[in-house]
């Protein structure tokens, strides 16, 4: 058989369709107070890609992340929404915090673009519609597993509220209040704090002069840290227990020793899991401990990646059906999502700080 001449040949490559790249969003808090958890989202999700690009892509074509970074705050959320909106993306991984997770979501809503949140509160996703999902455990959930340990443990004790005032806070505290009342337990105290201060002395002062035995405490690692650690110098002996906020090796940083024996609630840890150990591995190798949500942004790509498998990739709304049109298998184990996008049968497990790291209770 002749050869083609090289130019003939070259035309006919021109002509063969190109491949294309899927581009999904990320949207996290990469920089300030929350950085964190950005990072544990970021180093998740760019596994997540390079593991699934390395085993052939999504029908032969490649994922490419485009990261945004909201910075927690609700303005910029829509802003880095409209922004993927508008540069063609079709589903997006993220936000994390509730206050820029809601006020993002009504605007991928709108536009009708996937987003899949490994966090945020119970509002996110009673008030999506079909393109809003949750790889994540709801905060009533979390509300309810955390009041059942302050039932069984202080019943008969005197227990404190706290909470923060942002969105995730005060719907994590108002949600175990409603659990605790309505298990026969009254708070002895409800009080909020203000974010982002330094001393926290007066507060602690009062929690000693009310005797409160244990505090559940609805707020972010900074101000949990500085104020256990401030129970530390005052000698108040009060059992913290607080939420999926807590689940990051910088809540030590601040709090020394004095972090001993916080609790938090969360999820079972994906890094004990079987499915996970390839991945894990690898980022750890990186030099790079997969706390947190780390495994929850691997999963959201995962679902992600699986409901563009099973529809077109252009059309959010079979991107969405697909999701749910079957469990899918990730880090996390096997997933199947509600008619809200929520996981179906998700446990959530109670942590101890010990030394500077979390670990199981067994309740």
């Amino acid at each position: 058989m002749r050869a083609l001449p090289a130019i003939c040949l070259a035309g006919l490559l021109a002509a063969l369709p190109a491949r294309a790249d899927i581009t999904i969003g990320l949207a996290a808090p990469l920089t300030g107070p929350f950085a964190m958890a950005g990072e544990q989202l970021k180093r998740g999700a760019e596994q997540a890609v390079a593991d699934i690009n390395a085993a052939g892509g999504i029908k032969g074509e490649k994922l490419v992340l485009r990261e945004a970074d909201d910075a927690c705050d609700p303005k910029q959320a829509v802003a880095v929404a409209n922004e993927m909106i508008s540069s063609g993306i079709k589903l997006v991984v993220g936000h994390w915090c509730s206050g820029a997770a809601i006020p993002a979501s009504k605007v991928y809503m709108e536009e009708g673009v996937v987003m899949i949140s490994p966090a945020s509160n119970s509002k996110l996703t009673d008030e999506g519609k079909d393109v809003i999902f949750r790889v994540g455990i709801r905060d009533n959930l979390q509300a309810e597993a955390a009041a059942r340990y302050l039932i069984r443990h202080f019943r008969d004790k005197k227990i404190a509220i706290l909470q923060d005032n942002s969105a995730y806070g005060r719907g994590f505290a108002d949600q175990v209040k409603k659990a605790l009342n309505e298990g026969g337990v009254q708070e002895a105290m409800d009080e909020a704090y203000t974010p982002g201060e330094r001393d926290y002395s007066a507060l602690v002062s009062k929690l000693k002069q009310e005797k409160i035995d244990a505090a559940l405490i609805g707020g972010y690692h900074t101000e949990v840290g500085l104020i256990a650690r401030q129970m530390k110098e005052q000698g108040a002996a009060i059992t913290l227990l607080g939420g999926v906020s807590l689940t990051t090796s910088q809540l030590w940083s601040i709090t020394g020793p004095a972090g001993e024996g916080i609790l938090m609630v969360f999820g079972p840890d994906p890094r004990s899991r079987p499915e996970a150990k390839a991945a894990i591995e690898a980022l750890r190798k990186s030099g790079f401990e997969p706390e947190g949500y780390t495994m929850y942004a691997y999963a959201a790509v995962q679902t992600a990646a699986e409901g563009l498998r099973r529809a077109d990739k252009t059309q959010p709304l079979k991107i969405a059906a697909g999701i749910r049109a079957a469990p899918i298998e990730t880090v996390l184990g096997k997933l199947s999502f509600d008619a809200h996008g929520d996981i179906a049968g998700f446990p959530v497990r109670i942590y101890r700080w010990h030394d500077g790291k979390y670990a199981e209770t067994g309740e």
